[in-house]
């Protein structure tokens, strides 16, 4: 298998990067050497940092397996809001360094880090389910819910706003800073730097506290998207175009 994430670990942090070579599409192949880099994050004891290549964080699921259907875009599904959850509930502090466009799926395993740093630049963030006449699913749902304000979360979810960078911040949450492209990494690293002086234990305990009815309706939500896509109740949903 031809490896899509890089890990580099010095001691404290450990750099966890996506890069295809192409959109970082968030195939089963992708999301299984994510899982794995987090495993070694967790053994390591380390604050985590994820990354992508220049210009792209993720642009979404592996469109050409959802347009095939069954089984393989039902694990790949389940995969990637599974993954989206155990990063927020990950043990240590979790820094995203947003390196450039972030849609559908790749927007929600953004807002599910700690601390999330953007490139300025015209770069897309947008959960763009329903402008492609998609119904979002109800994990997708609540994952923007537990981050965004409501005047945003509305506008991101039922509106598929698109948001460049600069806006992501103050106004949507979507981000907590930007800095220049150049930057984004070397600005992630020093963030989570300064998150390694957290106390351990007590930053997953609060962490699971803070975070205990969203994590809740993420896992509900899990479950009951796929019952629903077994049912066909709706379309497979996220796209792969940045």
């Amino acid at each position: 298998m031809e490896p899509r994430v890089r890990y580099e670990f010095d001691g404290a942090v450990a750099t966890v990067r996506m890069d295809d070579g192409k959109v970082n599409v968030l195939s089963a192949e992708m999301l299984g050497q994510l899982n794995g880099a987090l495993d070694r994050a967790v053994a390591d004891e380390a604050v985590l940092l994820l990354t992508g290549r220049d210009g792209v964080f993720s642009a979404g699921f592996d469109l050409a397996v959802l347009q095939t259907g069954g089984t393989a875009a039902l694990e790949m599904l389940r995969a990637g809001f599974e993954l989206a959850e155990r990063i927020l509930s990950f043990p240590r502090p979790v820094v995203i360094a947003c390196s450039g466009h972030a849609v559908a799926m790749g927007v929600f395993l953004l807002l599910s880090g700690d601390y999330r740093i953007g490139a300025l630049g015209p770069y897309k963030i947008t959960a763009n389910e329903v402008a492609i006449g998609l119904t979002m699913p109800l994990a997708a749902v609540e994952i923007l819910r537990q981050r965004l304000s409501p005047a945003h979360f509305n506008r991101a979810a039922i509106l598929a706003e698109v948001y460049q960078p600069a806006d992501a911040v103050a106004a949507a949450a979507f981000l907590d800073r930007v800095v220049e492209p150049d930057d984004v990494t070397s600005a992630a690293k020093d963030v989570a730097v300064a998150m390694t002086q957290l106390d351990k234990a007590a930053h997953q305990a609060t962490k699971l506290r803070a975070r205990r009815i969203a994590l809740s309706a993420i896992r509900d939500a899990i479950v009951a998207d796929a019952a629903q896509y077994e049912e066909q109740a709706y379309a497979p949903a996220e796209t792969a175009n940045a």
